[in-house]
């Protein structure tokens, strides 16, 4: 059985959970998950945490005027190192935005947002009604439409050097980081990603759209603490019109966690390529897996999605994306991929969590944003 969504790349994280409050998710994990921060090698930054990420804004700026594939694979690193640093850090008791103090209208089926509208105030009164917030021109659609085209690259590279090639530089390197192996390729693989590490262009191109659209204080603010993303679950997307999606909600393999995600499209998707099916409400708990056709222990039901919208006066929905477009949802968020064999093209996309170091996922490691 193949399925989308990149849920393979977690599957020996997964438990199986029936319907549960939160709270007593937390109870059952034992608390907060935490992750350790492994000591630094001498791949390391000898200066202090400020002065690393000042290092990180020099080099990207340089970047910026004369690519080099080098500085990009230095960045990485760097990105990861503070983001190990940020974990060390973590303790604190951030919250959350006061969704009180956002306008949030009516939708039919969910309201439209632009960038300029988006606030962490609206984010969290957002995600607090409808379990999303659905955001249209996010990314610029042209910068959008060419990160597509580089991870159509970067998916081309890897089949060259599975082949027995060597991939071009930049598009397709596994990353090694020091904290130790990443064993999560073969499920990204087959599940129609590759890690975005795994292409230190592709990583470096994606922060400078995250930085363009203002995501890193956006999310910061949203989280209470610096947002980091991970190595084991930001994936580059393309997925195939004949492959399933699998209703889910990426709490139910992680723990007790402060997240936010951001799905970001790069193609039109939703009718012409595989778009995202979603419950357009807040679930304050974990919906039953393995009932009828939901044969694995993460999956949820058709029938079992069906009966969590219309508990809250809804229907499923799937959205049209265009070209830069994103959807921003918390790990109770229920959704799949939206496919259909007689669509015509894949779809292009970003999956890229973020998470505050007070509750990060314990089998996960770092990339600071």
């Amino acid at each position: 059985m193949v399925i989308s969504d990149g849920l393979f790349e977690s599957r020996q994280n997964i438990s199986c959970i029936s319907i549960s409050k939160r709270r007593s998710n937390k109870q059952a994990e034992g608390g907060t998950a935490l992750a350790e921060r492994p000591t630094e090698t001498t791949e390391g930054f000898t200066g202090s945490t400020e002065e690393l990420f000042a290092e990180i804004n020099r080099l990207s700026a340089e970047n910026r005027a004369n690519p080099d594939r080098e500085a990009e694979r230095r960045i990485l690193m760097l990105r990861h190192l503070a983001g190990l640093r940020l974990l060390e850090a973590n303790g604190n008791a951030p919250s959350h935005p006061d969704p009180g103090k956002a306008d949030l209208p009516e939708g039919d089926p969910l309201p439209e947002f632009t960038r300029d509208d988006v606030s962490p105030e609206l984010l969290r009164a957002g995600i607090l009604r409808d379990g999303c917030v659905l955001v249209r021109g996010l990314v610029d659609r042209e910068a959008a439409l060419k990160f597509a085209d580089l991870i159509d690259r970067s998916f081309a590279e890897r089949e060259k050097q599975d082949g027995g090639g060597a991939a071009e530089a930049g598009y397709y390197e596994e990353f090694q980081p020091p904290a130790g192996p990443v064993g999560v390729r073969p499920w990204v693989k087959e599940g129609g990603g590759v890690l975005a590490v795994d292409a230190p262009l592709l990583t470096y191109e994606m922060m400078e759209m995250f930085r363009d659209a203002g995501l890193p204080e956006l999310v910061k603010s949203y989280l209470g603490e610096p947002p980091m993303i991970t190595i084991e679950k930001t994936t580059l997307r393309k997925a195939e019109p004949h492959v399933p999606g699998a209703w889910h909600q990426d709490g139910a393999f992680m723990g007790e966690v402060r997240a936010l995600n951001l799905w970001l499209s790069l193609s039109r998707c939703g009718d012409e390529s595989p778009g995202l099916d979603i419950v357009p409400r807040r679930l304050e708990e974990f919906v039953r897996t393995q009932s009828e056709e939901a044969v694995l222990d993460y999956q949820v039901s058709q029938s079992m999605a069906e009966e969590a919208a219309a508990a809250g006066g809804k229907k499923i929905v799937r959205p049209i994306f265009e070209p830069g477009d994103a959807l921003f949802f918390d790990d109770l968020f229920l959704h799949q991929t939206g496919s259909d064999p007689a669509q015509p093209k894949p779809r292009f996309a970003i999956e890229s969590w973020f998470f505050g170091g007070s509750a990060f996922p314990t089998e996960y490691k770092p990339v600071a944003v």
